[in-house]
């Protein structure tokens, strides 16, 4: 019998996977350590009730929410179109939908300025017909959140649109439903945990977005500092208020984390 089929190789084996998954975990579960351990607790109450805090939350939610409306509302119907077909101009248009979440945050933030901004491909004829402009502004917070959470919605969308069973469809046609009726009374609810997964995981890419933002919208405090923003300034100024709303990041992140955890245990 050969040393690696050996009950003491089997044993090493293990034993060097259980080492190395260790580290792994650890390399992941030391930053929330510290950031527990660092936090000061004390002074917590006080760090969130300031008005700078109460700015940053209120954009945060403002912005991501109207960014997880747009991608909805944008979202779907790529998916449905992404979903129905496997035509070369489909494969062109996914690659450049899911870009964003492979490309540097910073390189979507320097595009979106050369496509809205004051002198961009779209930007400058919006701000001389409608007068019209998006850069450093709180809808530019939202252009930006879409543009970096709207791939992740598509992605979810058009993967339970493809895996739907069609005899469903094939069903409903034959009792006499039309399209409009069958989509609303059969696709939608058989996707609908689909659906709210790429939701989730939108709004939760739209909040935690630093780069794009910073570079399309700008940084100004009260009209588009949100969450991440207010914290990287905070790194600057006042660390423990930076590790306070590193705090709230976190806490949200784990909370979709759960969400999403739950809603694959119930999925199988």
């Amino acid at each position: 019998m050969s040393a690696s089929s050996s009950p003491g190789g089997a044993s090493g084996a293990r034993a060097l996977v259980g080492i190395l998954a260790a580290l792994g975990v650890a390399l992941f579960a030391l930053p929330l350590v510290g950031l527990l351990v660092r936090a000061p607790w004390s002074e917590l109450a006080g760090l969130l009730a300031s008005s700078a805090v109460h700015d940053a939350l209120r954009l945060s939610l403002q912005s991501s929410f109207s960014a997880l409306a747009l991608s909805v509302l944008l979202g779907l119907p790529i998916a449905l179109w992404l979903a129905s077909g496997r035509s070369a101009l489909r494969r062109a248009a996914r690659l450049v939908v899911l870009l964003p979440i492979v490309l540097p945050p910073v390189v979507g933030g320097v595009a979106l300025l050369l496509a809205y901004g004051r002198n961009g491909i779209l930007g400058a004829p919006l701000e001389s017909w409608l007068g019209i402009s998006l850069p450093f502004t709180t809808a530019g917070t939202v252009v930006a959140a879409a543009y970096l959470g709207l791939p992740f919605f598509v992605l979810s969308a058009e993967a339970g649109l493809r895996t739907l069973d069609r005899r469903y469809l094939a069903l409903a046609a034959t009792l006499g439903a039309g399209p409009t009726r069958r989509f609303f009374t059969v696709t939608l609810p058989l996707v609908a945990p689909s659906l709210g997964a790429g939701a989730l995981l939108c709004w939760a890419r739209a909040l935690g977005e630093f780069c794009a933002t910073q570079t399309f919208a700008g940084n100004l405090a009260g009209t588009t500092r949100t969450l991440p923003l207010a914290c990287g300034v905070a790194m600057e100024t006042d660390p423990a208020l930076a590790i306070c709303l590193s705090l709230i990041l976190s806490s949200i992140s784990l909370l979709v984390l759960f969400v999403l955890h739950r809603r694959l245990e119930l999925d199988r």
